[in-house]
């Protein structure tokens, strides 16, 4: 495994931690069920697609696993703006979710785009 999909199994898989807690937050707290359990889905997938992207039996498959995880990263991003515009999170709270998940696109994108450009 590079170095790269080590650091990405393990940013998606703290980031899904922050999801559970943060799912755990918005219904127990906010009382809030719906939006929470979107951004649960998506954001808990991300690290599921990626540790499955890490076992592909073929490059094609890689992507095609890496390219669901961007996919759940971008959806995860949407939640997350609309529970902050929503005032269910504060600025503050929305924050650094975001930044993490924007982080994990990136990677994503870069990972998608090397596997792309390598030689059969």
């Amino acid at each position: 495994m590079k170095k790269q999909e080590n650091i990405l199994k393990e940013k998606s898989y703290k980031f899904a931690l922050r999801v559970i807690r943060l799912y755990k937050h918005l219904s127990l707290e906010q009382k809030e069920y719906v939006l929470s359990k979107q951004v649960l889905r998506s954001g808990t997938s991300v690290g599921a697609n990626v540790t499955e992207g890490n076992q592909a039996q073929s490059r094609s498959d890689f992507i095609h696993k890496m390219s669901i995880a961007l996919k759940e990263a971008s959806e995860t991003e949407y939640w997350l703006c609309l529970l902050r515009d929503s005032s269910y999170l504060t600025e503050s709270q929305s924050e650094s979710l975001i930044v993490d998940c924007n982080e994990l696109q990136k990677i994503l994108t870069a990972s998608i785009k090397t596997a792309k450009k390598r030689p059969k």
